[in-house]
């Protein structure tokens, strides 16, 4: 099962424990300090640009050159990326790029790009620059990405933040509009429904936390709106806004993601009962035609949860995915669906002996899906999976059904 897909394991990377001396900056006499700003890239049409980009850009105006420190930067070809990616061990890397070169590949892909130049001090932005040298090193630029809390904008956020002497922290944090991790994941991957749903699926409870402004800066264009409400002091200690020009490069020509991921638990709801009554009705008689699509239907379902269940359990117990863990949607993805699949195929070929074995398997994935329902009531179970509930349950009822021993006629002589 593929988790996470957007550009998204905690924790700095391997880097050396003192951080540069910022009074060491090359800009420490210069008259005209470079200018500052945040550029904000929209969302891409590829899965992995769905929650867009960002990049902190310093412009010179001695020589006239611009760059763009970015974070986030993977290499496919990186050794063992695809071990690292599922074990949640990923090592992305900071880049510093000629910011001309930056926009015309946006620009070709149709992105939204937004400047934000910022209110810096000389010495704030003195600070600032000393830190990104030293993060570009090779010996600095690689970390641990995490997707929620390490990715390519939350590492710009600290940068900046880290220059302002924890001024953007400050108010960001404690300000929320309700959101969570999920709803902000689902939503930007709406675009991709397949994808929403699978990431949906992967993520535990961990996603459903409530989160402020500054947690939920993971995402770019929130945090250009954070940056955007953002006061600053100035050199003559008053409040000035720290965004003091904004300027849209490009106009982006790829669809917004929706303000909030679509509420899937009616749709969910009559598609389970819709379903879960066609197989109680292909199930009333294992000996007539009917039996051939209730038991294909029986394996293509039993084999994806008993995977899925499988999946969920290597992501909680084998990797750093902490997003996965403790996912109640295993009480919906059950490893026991795939001790069903012998019976299944019994009945696909027509074998109708009792089987006890798999009624009891099947009516043990009731029971589990029964008790995620009822967890609901539950403060423990905090998972926002209520829609995987009501369309799983009653399939796993009807299946369990379908499964009743045959009947057999006695007739006296």
């Amino acid at each position: 099962m593929m988790l996470f897909a957007f550009a998204a394991a905690d924790g700095a990377g391997a880097q050396p424990a003192a951080e540069p001396a910022f009074s060491e900056s090359p800009i420490a006499d210069s008259q005209s300090p470079p200018a500052i700003s945040l550029l904000t890239i929209g969302p891409g049409e590829i899965f992995f640009e769905r929650f867009g980009h960002n990049a902190i850009v310093v412009r010179d105006p001695a020589s006239g050159e611009a760059l763009a420190y970015n974070y986030g930067i993977f290499d496919f070809d990186q050794q063992d990326f695809l071990l690292n990616f599922a074990r949640g061990r990923m090592r992305y890397r900071m880049a510093v790029d000629e910011l001309a070169d930056d926009l015309a590949m946006y620009r070709d892909e149709g992105r939204e790009i937004t400047e934000q130049r910022l209110a810096l001090t000389p010495q704030q932005t003195q600070r600032l620059l000393a830190f990104l040298e030293w993060n570009a090193r090779p010996e600095n630029a690689q970390y641990r990405y995490d997707y929620f809390e390490a990715n390519c904008s939350t590492r710009v956020r600290d940068a900046l933040d880290r220059a302002l002497g924890g001024a953007l922290h400050a108010q960001a944090e404690g300000r929320s509009r309700g959101f969570t991790w999920r709803l902000d994941a689902l939503r930007l991957m709406a675009p991709e429904p397949a994808l929403m749903l699978l990431i949906d699926l992967g993520l535990g409870p961990y996603a459903d936390e409530r989160i402020d402004y500054w947690q939920e800066s993971f995402v770019p264009a929130t945090l250009r709106d954070v940056v955007a409400d953002a006061q600053v002091a100035d050199s003559a200690a008053k409040p000035v806004p720290l965004a003091v020009a904004t300027q849209e490069l490009a106009h982006g020509v790829v669809e917004e993601p929706p303000v909030l991921p679509p509420d899937l638990r009616w749709p969910f709801l009559l598609l389970g009962l819709a379903l879960g009554g066609a197989l109680a009705w292909l199930g009333a008689s294992a000996r007539s035609p009917r039996r051939v699509p209730l038991a294909l239907f029986a394996l293509a379902f039993e084999l994806f949860c008993g995977l899925g269940g499988l999946a969920l359990l290597f992501l909680w117990f084998g990797t750093e995915h902490r997003a996965a863990w403790r996912n109640e949607n295993l009480l919906l993805l059950s490893p026991l669906c795939l001790a069903l699949l012998p019976a299944w195929f019994g009945l696909l070929r027509g074998r109708l002996r009792d089987r006890r074995f798999a009624r009891g398997c099947a009516w043990l994935v009731v029971l589990g899906a029964g008790f995620a329902l009822f967890s609901k009531i539950l403060p423990a179970f905090a998972q926002a999976n209520l829609h995987w509930i009501v369309l799983f349950l009653p399939i796993h009822l009807a299946l369990a059904l379908a499964l009743r021993p045959p009947v057999v006629n006695l007739h006296r002589g």
